[in-house]
């Protein structure tokens, strides 16, 4: 079980400050929402917790199980348990999906110890395991022949993001607006398979402009507001009604 803190955190890319003191904290099996406007540093956040090397932390921390990670390499973050999964997501073609992950599952495994994490001898051992999986995210099986988002439509982009969460399990994902750009019945599709998913001993952090995707989550345990580069207002899953209702004009200027 782990846990998660970034202390005052204050971020810049390319000499311009974006993040400007935030703080959160989670724990093992809570489910957290980042909602803000357009521009407000949401994705600046995912992408500093996951080492993106045009950000630069200027001040601040980021603390897992209470020791930092700010000089790790983002492939050291992600063998320490942490996960992002992207808004938008490479095609990259010639990469097998399957293949992808078992060489992903495989780099994790020699990183983290636990009983969850199974060997896999043979790739039909590993191809077996993928099978028990996707069809918790809503995809077909056929969908592992394929390569890496080439020729996906925007839900299966978001889903395979979940399934890849679903296979190598995680200790902190972090989702940047899984429901970007899909339809309500898309949107719910990839609500139900987050929930199908989340560990009760892992972390969930989705990242959204809009409460549509929280409606359809079976758990949500925080909804932070984030707006300038801040956390303005914490609280329960109902502050995420008040935001579809007010509009996030009723805490900025509260705050001002």
């Amino acid at each position: 079980m782990t846990e998660l803190e970034i202390k005052d955190l204050h971020v810049k890319r390319e000499g311009k400050e974006i993040l400007k003191g935030v703080n959160l904290k989670t724990g093992p099996g809570q489910v957290h929402a980042i909602m803000g406007p357009n521009g407000s540093g949401k994705s600046t956040l995912a992408y500093t917790l996951l080492a993106h090397p045009k950000y630069e932390v200027v001040s601040g921390d980021i603390l897992l199980d209470g020791e930092s990670i700010l000089e790790l390499s983002a492939d050291e973050r992600a063998k320490k348990g942490l996960f992002l999964g992207f808004q938008y997501p490479t095609e990259v073609s010639g990469v097998g999906f399957s293949h992808f992950l078992r060489t992903s599952y495989n780099a994790l495994s020699k990183a983290i110890q636990g009983q969850d994490r199974e060997v896999f001898i043979t790739v039909r051992e590993f191809q077996n395991y993928l099978k028990k999986n996707i069809n918790s995210v809503g995809l077909k099986d056929d969908f592992l022949a394929r390569y890496l988002n080439e020729g996906f439509s925007g839900g299966e982009k978001k889903r395979s993001e979940v399934l890849q969460m679903a296979v190598l399990k995680p200790k902190i994902s972090i989702l940047d607006e899984p429901d970007s750009g899909l339809d309500i019945d898309a949107v719910q599709a990839v609500a139900k398979a987050i929930s199908n998913v989340s560990d009760k001993d892992a972390t969930t952090i989705i990242i959204t402009h809009y409460a549509r995707i929280l409606n359809f989550l079976d758990k949500l345990d925080f909804v932070h507001v984030f707006a300038d580069g801040q956390i303005l207002k914490s609280g329960d899953a109902s502050l995420a009604q008040e935001l579809e209702k007010k509009g996030y004009d009723w805490v900025t200027n509260t705050q001002s």
